[in-house]
């Protein structure tokens, strides 16, 4: 297999288009088109479909590219740090991270590793939703709680917990009483909440008075008054430490876990490996009291 064809393949296919390719690598789109043709011949397969205005991967395509793209990283990494004389990580790092965990803590991390890696540049995309790390050209993504992909490969660095809490102002639940609620998004319908104190379980009725569409939102009327949240212990433990904020009890329901996620492949990027250490580093026991303490200094 010639590898310059290939790796002209990985370029337009990173890209997303002969015309995008060849103004990032100022090379002539003919080149560029006559090289993935020769490939395509050598394979004997189609590896773009071709129409008048798009240029989309076949399924060949799309997995000969997540199969040699992070090995032709690999070996450009390689070579420039043979050549520089050392393995400083250096290059694009582009992370996908969920929002309260952006909000909470992302900025903090995103400056030390800067200040660590000064010839990384680093790019984080806040967002919930699942991405396509190829398609999207993310090289590291932050999920809780994922749903498990083979393509994938990854670590939990950090574990948290729900519980429910209320101003000191709002008064405890009884059998006979409906306490007034704070929830994230329209999708949570319910109208009673379980938690777990030293005591037992204890389960009371709740109206969802707010429905905001942020975590910091919801603690922020809780404090406010608003009613009972359920909420991570790392965003609200400085509150209940200071009595701004009073612990019903612990929420019912799987822990909270942060995961790391990347290409699954034998070698990782120098920058990848230095972000997940930088992680570890910041959180060496991963627990919610860790996450608490960073984001409170």
């Amino acid at each position: 297999m010639d590898l310059l064809a290939l790796a002209d393949f990985n370029l337009v296919a990173r890209h997303g288009g002969f015309g995008k390719a060849s103004r990032a690598a100022g090379r002539p789109k003919a080149t560029l088109s006559r090289r993935v043709s020769e490939l395509e011949a050598s394979l004997d397969l189609r590896l773009f479909e071709r129409g008048p205005r798009v240029l989309k991967l076949t399924e060949e395509g799309r997995a000969l590219f997540e199969r040699t793209g992070a090995l032709l990283t690999e070996i450009e990494e390689t070579a420039a740090a043979i050549a520089s004389g050392g393995g400083m990580p250096r290059g694009r790092l582009r992370v996908s991270a969920p929002l309260l965990f952006s909000q909470m803590a992302m900025g903090k991390i995103a400056a030390q590793f800067a200040v660590k890696y000064p010839e990384v540049r680093l790019e984080i995309t806040t967002e919930d939703r699942s991405v396509d790390m190829v398609e999207e050209t993310y090289d590291l993504v932050i999920r809780v709680n994922p749903e498990p992909d083979d393509s994938l490969v990854g670590r939990i660095f950090l574990r948290d917990r729900l519980v429910a809490v209320a101003s000191p102002a709002v008064p405890r639940p009884t059998d006979h009483t409906v306490t007034p609620a704070v929830v994230r998004g329209a999708s949570d319908q319910s109208t009673h909440w379980e938690v777990t104190t030293s005591a037992g379980r204890f389960r009371f009725a709740v109206d969802p008075v707010l429905r905001l569409s942020s975590m910091i939102m919801v603690r922020d009327a809780v404090r406010t008054g608003g009613g009972v949240a359920r909420l991570p212990i790392s965003l609200v433990s400085h509150d209940l430490v200071a009595g701004t904020l009073v612990h019903w009890g612990d929420v019912d329901g799987p822990p909270i876990a942060l995961w790391t996620l990347y290409p699954s492949r034998r070698l990782l990027s120098a920058r990848v490996s230095a972000f997940l250490e930088h992680l570890k580093e910041a959180f060496p026991k991963g627990t919610p009291d860790e996450l608490a303490a960073y984001i409170g200094t």
